[in-house]
């Protein structure tokens, strides 16, 4: 049982500890500075298997080829994820699941990603197909993230540097894009 003396500090640590969380879910979170997620964004259509075709290098992906993600509707409201690709390292398939989460309107291509509770990560769709839904530039919550991705494992050169190109006007390092290997 807490004493009366506690209390009010009880109090003010749970209110500091939500102002932190919420300032670093935020900072997570939002899409970069000057960087807008597509609008008219149909969630339904979004739903399926995606290939990455280039990323930028990052920890979590290193050594992974032939990456895809497969989203599915939870029965919650919540989107299903899970990432899966070949190690190089350890010579074998990898994947782990988790789930995204609307940052507000579902027709804003803005997400929030889970797959380690509390820690969220932005999702933001930044350049679509609106009419097919076959390709996606996606970034995180800094220009440090960046993936091309493909309903196929291949995409044709022209969108592939349409989309490149796209990136580097809105401040991306694209000379580090990594081709994602899918033999």
């Amino acid at each position: 049982m807490t004493s009366p003396s506690q209390a009010p500090k009880n109090k003010i640590v749970s209110k500091f500890f939500k102002a932190i969380t919420a300032g670093l879910t935020k900072r997570y979170t939002a899409p970069p500075q000057g960087v807008e997620p597509v609008s008219g964004f149909e969630p339904e259509r979004y739903l399926g298997r995606w290939y990455e075709i280039k990323r930028l290098d990052h920890s979590f992906e290193r050594n992974a080829t032939r990456v895809y993600a497969e989203y599915s509707l939870r029965d919650d409201g919540k989107i299903k994820v899970v990432n899966t690709a070949y190690s190089t390292a350890k010579q074998d398939w990898v994947s782990i699941e988790g789930y995204a989460r609307f940052q507000g309107d579902p027709n804003i291509a803005s997400l929030s990603v889970t797959f380690f509770w509390p820690i969220t990560a932005g999702y933001h769709v930044i350049d679509l197909d609106h009419d097919n839904y076959q390709w996606a530039l996606v970034t995180g919550p800094s220009r440090d993230y960046l993936w091309i991705l493909a309903r196929k494992t291949t995409l044709p050169t022209e969108i592939t540097e349409r989309l490149t190109n796209y990136a580097k006007e809105l401040g991306y390092d694209i000379s580090t894009l990594i081709d994602v290997d899918h033999s």
